[in-house]
């Protein structure tokens, strides 16, 4: 079965209080969850030790960005061994951001897949379009190049630290969502790319992102090809996040 995964990237917010009391908060609710999902705390690096003192093995802990080198003289960077070594299990790469703000490529997301994935991190590699490349009939077509190119390094006994974030760029922090039909659209279409490369697609955990809120959740979460979400600004307030989890049915 493939995992079930709510990841919250906390981007560029935080401190050691929040760090504190939202992720004891988040942890202590965690504990109760019956519905199998993996709860994934991915703060800004500065507060990773803080973050993972909290979260007691019963969160997942991730790295917002690693660099494309294994070390060396690359001040300010952080590597994939590095955020292994910390204690981390995942590794966003590809963020719309990272790739609109700092000038990421398709190339250099495949490079930094590779680290990722070889350090024995499992990398939540990131994909979408604008809402030019939608309203032209170009999203599939646009979210497929990423995919090919991003993941064009991964061997084949790697594939098992892969998962793919479908996030839109055009639903980033906006408030607007892809409806459910559309997201599972894009969803299944990933799949299908997947499954040309090579890659076991059907064991491949697939994210939707994108404005994700406890009243958009289970519906996203209900769609066959979607499991599960990375979710932006509603993971820093624990009741919102913590309904999110909660949206997936409990196991059978």
């Amino acid at each position: 079965m493939r995992r079930k995964i709510v990841a919250g990237n906390w981007k560029m917010n935080g401190s050691k209080d929040l760090s504190e009391k939202l992720v004891g908060s988040i942890r202590s609710e965690a504990g109760t969850l019956d519905n199998g999902v993996e709860v994934v705390i991915i703060p800004p690096a500065i507060y990773i030790g803080d973050v993972l003192r909290q979260a007691q093995n019963v969160l997942s802990v991730g790295v917002q960005s690693v660099g494309q080198w294994q070390s060396g003289a690359y001040t300010g960077e952080i590597s994939a061994g590095m955020a292994k070594d910390a204690g981390c299990d995942y590794a966003l790469v590809g963020h719309s951001e990272r790739r609109q703000l700092f000038g990421e490529t398709d190339k250099l997301v495949a490079e930094k897949v590779s680290l990722v994935v070889f350090s024995g991190l499992t990398a939540i590699v990131c994909v979408g379009e604008t809402l030019e490349e939608r309203e032209a009939g170009q999203a599939e077509s646009v979210v497929a190049a990423q995919v090919r190119a991003g993941l064009a390094s991964v061997p084949a006994e790697k594939w098992q630290n892969v998962v793919v974030a479908y996030e839109p760029v055009w639903a980033i922090g906006t408030g607007k969502t892809a409806t459910s039909d559309d997201a599972q659209a894009m969803h299944a279409a990933i799949r299908g790319v997947l499954k040309d490369m090579g890659a076991p697609s059907e064991d491949i955990s697939l994210l939707y992102g994108g404005s994700v809120k406890a009243d958009n959740a289970a519906a996203l979460f209900s769609e066959p090809d979607i499991d599960g979400g990375l979710i932006g600004g509603a993971s820093l307030v624990a009741q919102e996040f913590m309904c999110i989890c909660r949206s997936f049915p409990a196991d059978a």
